[in-house]
């Protein structure tokens, strides 16, 4: 269990079970997004998943937390809370390692221009200017922190501290699927296109959602992104290089 003191308690201590719905648990590491909080949802999800504790049907995460979904027909609800408390209490999960198979994406991106056309309002509210912006988030590999909002849709940070900027006062009408887009130290990858609140400060030929195959969500939860400047000459040609948009991705230890 961990201690108040963490940066991520905000309260007498975390973790914290509590219900949620009829047939869910939410296992909660943190009351706001931390790279702690994050990693230890992810890691108590990995060890939910290997210990597979009979009643519990489902695992998911979001930025700060574990989701877990029994057994509707479940008749020792007792039995699987008690099962999920002492694989909680087993260790301190903000320091736990990530969970296996996690993979290091490259994926390059047109920065700016018109075709991502509010980088330079979201570099000066970050007080940079527009080349330091893209030198910042470039050079900072960043997790997939959750998936959520449309299918295959990363939340990926965190990034520098500056980059703590707020989302807009007015929607945006439509950002293209690729579009990546800033706001509270964190980028979103689109998988779809739509509206959104986010700054639209770059655009990749990379499809986070492809319904059409076998895997449709190349990117999970702990895998880690770096964002790789091209010239608008050299992202023509990447358009039309297939939905990994000329990414690259490789094992991590």
């Amino acid at each position: 269990m961990t201690s108040p003191d963490r940066p991520d308690a905000r309260g007498p201590s975390w973790p914290r079970v509590s219900p949620l719905g009829s047939d869910g648990v939410l296992v909660s590491f943190g009351d706001r997004l931390g790279e702690p909080a994050n990693r230890a949802a992810l890691a108590f999800r990995a060890a939910m998943d290997r210990a597979g504790i009979a009643g519990v049907a489902e695992t998911a995460t979001s930025l700060a937390s574990t989701y877990l979904r029994l057994d509707p027909a479940l008749e020792d609800r007792a039995r699987v809370l008690a099962e999920i408390e002492t694989l909680l209490a087993d260790r301190d999960w903000f320091d736990a390692p990530l969970p296996e198979n996690r993979r290091l994406w490259r994926i390059p991106c047109l920065f700016g221009t018109d075709r991502a056309p509010q980088l330079a309002e979201a570099a000066a509210e970050a007080g940079l200017a527009p080349d330091k912006a893209i030198l910042s988030i470039a050079t900072t590999r960043l997790r997939v922190q959750t998936i959520g909002f449309a299918p295959g849709q990363p939340y990926l940070g965190e990034l520098s501290p500056e980059w703590d900027i707020p989302r807009q006062t007015q929607l945006t009408e439509r950002v293209p699927v690729g579009a990546l887009c800033v706001a509270i130290r964190q980028l979103v990858l689109f998988s779809v296109s739509t509206p959104t609140g986010w700054r639209h400060i770059g655009e990749t030929a990379f499809r986070a959602f492809r319904p059409d195959a076998q895997d449709p969500f190349p990117l999970r939860p702990g895998d880690e992104v770096l964002f790789e400047p091209v010239t608008a000459n050299d992202y023509s040609a990447i358009e039309a290089s297939g939905p990994d948009g000329g990414a690259r991705s490789e094992s991590l230890p």
